[in-house]
């Protein structure tokens, strides 16, 4: 995420002779029609892993598909308790607080932290709640129609510490709104279920935005703060306030399976945000936001530097969606801990306004190292591939001109766009590192063969690329980590 005016700004083609491009066109039609997933689809996380359908499950997500990363979470054994929220006093009339419902059940599971874990079942039903903690070896299961509510009480989700590599709001100075969801130093921690719904009610917290009367950064739908081993799957979220699901300085997070949908004008509706976080999976979902739908972040400015939390070896695949507005999968712009071995693929984006782009200012410092990209399809989408900057967007007076963010080892491969209506634009930094990058088979149909990829302070190879790139990526040296196959 980065402002909303700053926002507005595979398929694998063959290495031998170019086909032409109604064959590109029919086949690129092909493949949309056999990969297509529709906002309608769910994944049951008893088919993805091998579980009976039951309530009450041995959580283990290790399904032996080699192009699947929900190895990185480790499995939980089935939990000691389980419990409903109807248990704990909750009515489900869609009008009735439960918010101590929720918490007095969280309180009770914490007794079961270290004596074989507790589930909480959330049955078919609207279950109104203003904020609450989850706890460690726990699993929160939402059942098939059931659907809990965020309060529309500004007061029912409480002000927290700015997160540290932020040092504020990152909307507004001093603190913000804690997540509907959420959950801090936490270990073996599941959310799914027979895809019930999470819907954040944000249109509230939009118009305290539209309005400029927002006094505090708005909440996030699920934010998890150094917690390990977390599978969240099968679901449905909707209308975030804020970005969507944020894990922040976590690791072995498998995000899969989920739809995620915010109307395509709500503002910074992040999908996913994988933030400082260490072995990161995030595959076959479904996103529709007012921005981007994956951002990878690591901190911002000065804040981000001091605590040298990276984002490192996170895994984007099979995400689908649209955002007239931002990017499919960005990269930044808050990058300043370092964000590095990120692979993405197999991405199907349309009708937004960039398809891939990494976002980063003079201040940021950090680096983006390591990243490959590829087999992506694009339909309607303006910018295909984009790196970008000058948001002049700092949390405050402090952060430092000459931190300046070192860039190394990027690579685009295997996409195909169809309506585009602009040529890349790669837009560096200036004085910094932006070298390494490797542009391979690349075709974008609709834009003009005259079009010209505008490049600054930028350096690499491109091989195989429609339209011609620009002159600092026709380098006719070689490159070990950028010759064709």
């Amino acid at each position: 995420m980065e402002s909303e005016k700053a926002c507005l700004g595979g398929f694998v083609v063959s290495n031998f002779m170019r086909p032409s491009w109604v064959i590109l066109l029919l086949l690129f039609t092909l493949v949309t029609f056999l990969s297509f997933q529709p906002p309608t689809t769910v994944f049951p996380i008893w088919v993805l892993s091998g579980w009976s359908k039951s309530d009450d499950v041995d959580v283990d997500v290790h399904s032996g598909n080699p192009e699947s990363c929900s190895d990185f979470f480790r499995g939980v054994p089935q939990r000691k308790l389980v419990m409903s929220i109807e248990d704990f006093g909750g009515v489900g009339d869609g009008n009735t607080s439960n918010t101590e419902s929720f918490r007095r059940a969280i309180r009770y599971m914490q007794r079961f932290v270290d004596q074989g874990g507790s589930q909480l079942n959330i049955p078919r039903g609207r279950w109104l709640t203003g904020s609450f903690n989850l706890t460690s070896n726990f699993t929160l299961f939402l059942e098939e129609g059931a659907v809990i509510l965020g309060s529309q009480d500004p007061k029912d989700w409480p002000i927290i510490e700015p997160l540290p590599s932020y040092g504020r709001g990152r909307e507004r100075l001093g603190g913000r709104h804690i997540s509907l969801i959420h959950g801090n130093g936490l270990r073996n921690v599941v959310i799914t279920g027979q895809n019930g719904t999470v819907d954040g009610q944000g249109k509230m917290w939009w118009e305290l935005w539209w309005n400029r009367t927002l006094g505090h950064t708005r909440g996030h739908l699920l934010e998890l703060m150094n917690s390990e081993n977390v599978l969240i799957s099968n679901l449905t979220f909707l209308n975030s306030p804020f970005w969507t699901i944020h894990p922040v300085y976590c690791s072995n997070v498998v995000i899969k399976g989920m739809t995620i949908l915010a109307p395509l004008n709500a503002p910074n509706t992040d999908g996913i945000d994988p933030d400082s976080s260490t072995n990161v999976c995030i595959e076959d979902n479904y996103i529709e936001s007012g921005d981007d739908l994956v951002a990878i972040k690591s901190g911002w400015d000065q804040y981000g530097i001091t605590m040298g939390r990276p984002s490192t070896n996170i895994i984007v695949r099979r995400v689908s969606g649209t955002t007239p507005t931002c990017s499919g999968v960005g990269i930044g712009s808050e990058m300043s801990g370092g964000i590095s071995n990120i692979l993405i693929e197999n991405l199907h984006i349309w009708h937004s306004a960039a398809g891939v782009r990494i976002k980063s200012d003079k201040g940021r410092g950090g680096y983006i190292a390591n990243v490959s990209i590829r087999n992506i399809q694009m339909e309607r989408v303006k910018i295909p591939i984009r790196f970008s900057r000058g948001s002049n967007d700092h949390p405050d007076d402090g952060w430092d001109p000459k931190a300046i963010p070192q860039f190394t080892g990027i690579s685009i491969s295997n996409v195909i766009s169809i309506n585009s209506t602009k040529a890349p634009v790669l837009e560096g930094v200036e004085d910094a590192s932006f070298e390494g990058l490797c542009f391979k088979n690349i075709t974008l149909l609709g834009v003009a063969s005259s079009a010209k990829w505008h490049c600054e302070y930028v350096s690499g190879f491109a091989d195989e690329v429609f339209p011609v790139p620009c002159p600092e990526l026709q380098n006719n040296g070689t490159s070990s980590w950028c010759s064709p196959p």
